[in-house]
Order: structure tokens, then sequence, then C-alpha cells
């Protein structure tokens, strides 16, 4: 189309020319300097609100391919960010560990614990990090995705179809916020969490997220009673009772934590469970004090 826009121009120009008029006031007959210059190229970057049918490992403008979020989806973009400083300066996307990665990750559990009104790890969740393909980095593009999506248990990362928005998705009473559980125990270690109503007979009960300090995957595993200490400061202010030493007397503790490239990649929270070993409860503890948790 442009190319027959100034063809017609330098036709219309000869025409003038020659039929012998003069050019208008302001017209120099010089139509090389006269175009505006053109702007900065800008890529493709993705948008905040789209949902997907499928979580990719890398953001191929080829695979992008929304839908509507009334329609059957697996993820949800709640948001955009942008690399700057180190992590933008790389010839290539982020690596798993590096600073880029951790920047990303970082960004990510912030603005999507916002958007589903909770950290995101309070609830069936999975948030995914995605960056833009080699070629689109080489190019310019310094963009990353935070998908979020539904799991189907604390156990079971499969993703399950969503015909809605997850924005809100934590908020007081979720059926996707986590609650109580029946610990499946084999041997010493616990092999399943199986959810049940908090009415109902239960051993455990989710009590929050503790963020644990940057350090090694391998000194974490060295120092794990860190993190049950940690946990325990969670169940007092949960349930409302003192944090002293008579805390290990009124309940035990669970952990769950991400896996070792999640960890590298920057996600330390800390999954913390309160676990009433040879008793139960049929109620939710939270503010219970201490006559809902006595000491044993």
């Amino acid at each position: 189309m442009r190319r027959w826009w100034r063809t017609a121009v330098v036709v219309t120009t000869a025409a003038l020319a020659l039929a012998g008029c003069g050019a208008p006031a302001g017209v120099d007959r010089n139509l090389a300097d006269d175009w505006p210059a053109l702007g900065p190229a800008k890529g493709f970057v993705p948008v905040a609100g789209a949902c997907h049918t499928t979580v990719p490992d890398v953001g191929y403008l080829s695979g992008y391919n929304p839908v509507d979020c009334t329609a059957s989806h697996r993820s949800e973009t709640l948001h955009v960010g942008t690399l700057t400083g180190p992590g933008a300066e790389r010839g290539a996307p982020p690596r798993a560990g590096s600073t880029g990665a951790r920047t990303a990750r970082a960004e990510c559990d912030k603005q999507v614990s916002k958007a589903v009104g909770a950290d995101w790890r309070s609830g069936r969740l999975l948030v995914s990090v995605i960056f833009p393909s080699a070629l689109a980095w080489t190019g310019g593009a310094r963009w990353f995705r935070c998908d979020a999506s539904e799991v189907a248990s604390l156990d079971d990362s499969s993703l399950i179809p969503r015909q809605s928005s997850l924005r809100g998705a934590l908020a007081p009473g979720s059926p996707l916020a986590y609650g109580c559980f029946n610990p499946k125990l084999v041997k010493d270690d616990i092999d399943q969490m199986r959810p049940v109503a908090c009415t109902a007979k239960h051993h455990a009960e989710f009590v929050g997220v503790w963020q644990a300090p940057d350090i090694s995957y391998a000194e974490f595993g060295r120092t794990s009673l860190r993190a049950h200490k940690a946990c325990r400061a969670l169940i007092a202010k949960y349930v409302k009772v003192p944090n002293n030493s008579d805390l290990q007397y009124r309940a035990g503790t669970i952990i769950y934590h991400p896996f070792e490239e999640e960890w590298q990649n920057g996600n330390h929270g800390v999954q913390c469970f309160l676990w009433l070993d040879d008793r139960t409860s049929t109620r939710s503890l939270k503010g219970a004090g201490t006559k809902g948790l006595p000491i044993q």
C-alpha cells in the first residue's frame, strides 16, 4: 500500500510539472526531505490478563494464542514485567539460578500474590515465569510473564482447567486456599496431605508461609530445624498462643518447601502446618488460644 501511495504522489507531481504549474507556497519540490522520521521498532510484548490453554517453557511468539478467560484454559498471565540492570545485559534469556531469573521470580511472587489476594503459596496455585525466546531476546525483548495456574492438590501439581480468572482467587473462604488436612504417614515421613473440611476430624492445619533466608538449597536441607522453629512462630501467631518453649508440647510442625530448581530461582517460601500427632480437632484452630491448643 505504501509503494502505491508513493507512486501516486510521484505521478501527480509529474503531471503538475508537465502542466507548467508552479509549486504552492511552502513546497520546495524536494520530496526526499519531507518524510517524518520513523520511530523505534516495537517488538511483541504479551499482555496481563490473557489466559492460555498451555503453560510454555519459552514465550515464543508463534505459540502465543491467548483465549478468553471464560473459555477453558490452564494458565493466566497476571503480570508482565521488564528486566533491567545486570539481568538484562546478557546476550541470552536468563538461565536457572541467574540474577535475571531470581529478579523476575521475586517480582512474579509479589505481583501474583497481590493479584490473587494472599501469598500464592497459601493455596492450590502454581506460578510460572516465562521469558522470551533467544531470538526475541537478541532483538531486544526483555519482558517476562508471570503465569498462574490452579493445581490439583498440595501433593499433585497437575493443572486444573478453569473458566474464570484467578484474580482474587485466595480471598477469605476461597476453595483454593489451604485449610485442614489428614497427613498420610509412611514410616516417619509425610507421604500425602489429604485435605478435609476443618469441621471433620483432622490432624493438621495450614498456618502460613515462612520466607526462608537467601541460602543455598544444600544449606537449607542441613538446617531444616530452623524452618520448623520459624513455623512454630507462625503457629503461635495463628492460634494466638505464647511462642515459648512450651509450644513444642502444644503442636508439632510439618513443612513443605520448593524443589531445588525453584529454590535456586529465588522461591524460598516454606509452607507451614501445625500437626496434632496423637489427637484430632473438629474446628479450625485459628485464634483458638491456649484452650484450643493446650499443652499435652
